[in-house]
């Protein structure tokens, strides 16, 4: 069998067409004692609610060493990224993160803080990064990465970064670090990472 293109993948939509409960077709306006569209469903009266989706991820850190990933999906293939991705049903942010890095990175990790809290309203996203010591050097990324790799702190590839919510969230680790105090970092980004 061979590999798929990797822009074959794609989330699914979020605006729905038809009802999950009852498959009719679907109409967009306000609920009776709600304040926002929402995909409604006139046959069997469902109401079907958009919520925004929960990145998880970490900030592996080996000694004076960053742990990252290089992409092998979309967006942003071939990009460096923390290994990070969507929380699943029925785990924790902090299990999730742990999840992700594993399929990402192989790593052995010790989650220590949660270092970063970034709310992305214009994907309809939440980031959550813990920061995390890696165990040892052996690393064995899954499918979703071309390579991971360890970086010294001043030779981190900023121009090749996936993300601004990676490249904030290792801004901060610099200066925390700096400091020696790692605090929650809670803010918002409304701007597209740059091409």
């Amino acid at each position: 069998m061979t590999s798929p293109d990797p822009a074959f993948y794609h989330p699914a939509p979020r605006a729905q067409q038809f009802c999950s409960q009852c498959g009719h077709a679907l109409s967009r306006e306000i609920p009776p004692d709600d304040n926002r569209i929402r995909d409604l469903c006139h046959h069997c009266g469902a109401v079907h609610y958009q919520n925004p989706r929960n990145v998880v991820g970490v900030v592996p850190i080996l000694g004076d060493r960053v742990l990252l990933c290089r992409r092998a999906i979309e967006p942003r293939y071939g990009k460096w990224t923390l290994p990070a991705g969507f929380m699943e049903l029925g785990e924790t942010t902090e299990q999730g993160a742990e999840r992700e890095n594993q399929e990402e990175s192989g790593a052995r990790i010790e989650i220590q803080s949660l270092l970063t809290v970034i709310d992305v309203p214009l994907v309809n996203q939440v980031h959550l990064y813990y920061l995390a010591d890696v165990l040892g050097p052996d690393l064995a990324p899954g499918p979703e990465t071309l390579e991971a790799a360890f970086f010294a702190l001043d030779e981190i590839p900023w121009n090749e970064l996936a993300f601004r919510t990676v490249s904030t969230t290792l801004e901060h680790y610099l200066q925390d670090r700096a400091r020696g105090d790692f605090p929650t970092h809670h803010y918002a980004i409304n701007l597209r990472f740059p091409d």
